[in-house]
């Protein structure tokens, strides 16, 4: 398997348009009842692979990932309660704080490991 940082750039836009709209599908739709005890959990996972699947494909952008993310999770958030408004039936819940917290988490877990194998990286090197 290629390494992702290696695919073509119509190949790394093809992975980044294709989780994107399932990513955002994901957070605008309801979980069933069985996920809603891990909801945090799961931001935070979700965040931390996605940190992770875009920092292989953009090793020298980890920071923009991060704040890219970061404003990512906050803009579902904002779109989760807007469509509750615009919508007769509720299709999630509501704009969630907590969750922004947990998305921040994932990320920041990530750049903490990232920062960890970078330095070590480099004094092995």
């Amino acid at each position: 398997m290629k390494k992702l940082a290696s695919l073509t750039n119509r190949e790394k836009q093809l992975v980044l348009v294709t989780l994107g709209v399932i990513s955002t599908l994901g957070f605008m739709l309801k979980l069933p009842r069985i996920f809603h005890g891990i909801d945090k959990e799961m931001h935070t996972l979700f965040y931390f692979f996605a940190a992770f699947v875009l920092t292989a494909l953009y090793p020298k952008k980890h920071v923009f990932i991060a704040l890219f993310l970061a404003f990512f999770g906050v803009c579902i958030e904002v779109a989760q309660h807007l469509s509750n408004r615009l919508f007769v039936k509720r299709i999630h819940g509501r704009f969630d704080i907590e969750d922004v917290i947990a998305n921040c988490k994932g990320i920041l877990f990530f750049s903490l490991i990232y920062l960890c194998w970078r330095l070590f990286k480099k004094t092995t090197a």
